[in-house]
């Protein structure tokens, strides 16, 4: 990493302490482990000037300054605001000390070994830990998916195929997305576009969307849904990144009911693709293997005290889905996985009740967090949303039984 580029994000981030807006733990509560499952931070768009974009509208898009898929430098800043503020928020639970660099056992760091996740985690470090030689564990072969991290589908029976086709269609029958399209036809000016006047294709609301669910592959699908999808993901991405206004989107979204109204069709492709539990249980088993195992198998004495993993909103979806989280919203957000979102899995313990519980929350930044670049800390801190599980009942304060927990990992690992 660019030292100059990591002592000027240090400077921005303005590391002033203050008291918690957070919620306290109930007296005799003590934290005693936290596993983080965080999506990378800003990327460019993936099709960045690609063919869906391109054949999608004749407009000009505007021009990143890192290649499509690598995390941006403003999301490495966000990335370390984050980082300072949930090692603040560590610190303050008394998980880790404040001012000290941790033991080399009690951190562990792993991404999935792609430019924007491994950026990513090395930036929260560098947030969390300045000056601490903490390394980030990945694939020796960048560019390429970690089993850990690849959501593929593994059954190759035609049995589950049909199932999952089946699942992915209903799932996307949830959704109205006519009124999507509409809008999106309007932004883009879809009749003047290459794909509508080479493909006589000028109504994304009448073309037909084909899923596929091939072993070894991610599900997918082609059609009007993952044009949507591409066409939403570099608006909001443009937003995040602070464009001028008249260049998000050509100054085309101008209201919050536009942006809710757009962001149906990235939420519904997430949706579709993994968040039905068919196909969710199969491809996040080797990420709920790998959290069983840093949570459940292994001695609670030797285990890291604080575990980062970063990888993808695909595997966050299919998580939650596989843990059976109930629905959630996310307030602030247009995303239902945001860039730089954090799934914190907290393990407390009652002194009083001599009892261990679970605590699961989402930790993100709002759209207008990441638009304006906020710098993050107790006294500013992101956004937190308790999550409950169906199988692990909560209390008032959003705790669950450890032995209840255990239970919903052992039985999605299976």
């Amino acid at each position: 990493m660019n030292k100059k580029i990591v002592a000027s994000i240090l400077m921005m981030a303005g590391f002033a302490s203050g008291q918690s807006a957070a919620q306290t733990a109930p007296e005799g509560y003590q934290l005693q482990q936290v596993l983080m499952m965080s999506r990378h931070n800003l990327r460019a768009p993936l099709a960045n000037n690609g063919s869906v974009l391109e054949q999608s509208t004749a407009r000009a898009w505007p021009e990143w300054d890192v290649p499509g898929g690598q995390l941006t430098t403003k999301g490495g800043v966000l990335e370390v605001y984050m980082g300072h503020y949930l090692r603040e928020w560590l610190a303050q639970q008394g998980l880790l000390t404040s001012g000290e660099c941790p033991t080399p056992e009690s951190i562990y760091a792993y991404a999935n070994s792609l430019q924007r996740t491994v950026a990513t985690a090395q930036f929260f470090i560098t947030g969390a830990f300045p000056g601490c030689d903490i390394p980030v564990h990945h694939q020796e072969k960048m560019g390429t998916m970690d089993p850990t991290f690849n959501p593929v589908i593994t059954d190759n029976s035609p049995e589950f195929k049909q199932q999952a086709l089946k699942a992915m269609e209903a799932q996307h029958q949830r959704y109205s997305p006519d009124e999507s399209y509409a809008l999106l036809e309007k932004v883009i000016d879809y009749p003047s576009s290459p794909g509508c006047k080479q493909k006589q294709q000028c109504d994304l609301r009448a073309a037909k969307n084909t899923f596929s669910a091939n072993a070894t592959e991610e599900p997918g699908v082609s059609g009007p849904l993952k044009i949507g999808n591409s066409l939403v993901d570099a608006f909001t991405l443009q937003y995040y990144e602070g464009f001028p206004l008249d260049q998000v989107a050509w100054g085309e979204i101008k209201t919050e009911a536009q942006w809710r109204t757009l962001s149906q069709l990235k939420n519904g492709y997430q949706d579709a693709l993994f968040t039905s539990p068919e196909v969710a249980r199969n491809v996040a088993a080797p990420l709920v293997n790998y959290i069983r195992h840093a949570l459940v198998d292994s001695n609670a004495g030797k285990a890291p005290r604080f575990t980062l993993l970063v990888g993808h909103d695909s595997n966050i979806a299919s998580l939650l889905t596989a843990l059976a989280f109930k629905p959630y919203t996310l307030p602030g957000q247009y995303e239902r996985t945001p860039v730089g979102g954090k799934i914190l899995f907290q393990r407390w313990h009652d002194e009083k009740g001599n009892r261990d519980l679970m605590k699961v929350e989402y930790v993100y930044q709002s759209s207008e967090q990441l638009r304006n670049g906020e710098p993050l800390s107790l006294a500013h801190p992101p956004q937190r949303v308790t999550l409950q599980m169906e199988g692990c009942a909560t209390d008032a304060q959003g705790f669950c039984s450890w032995d209840a927990f255990t239970r919903v990992l052992n039985q999605a690992a299976k």
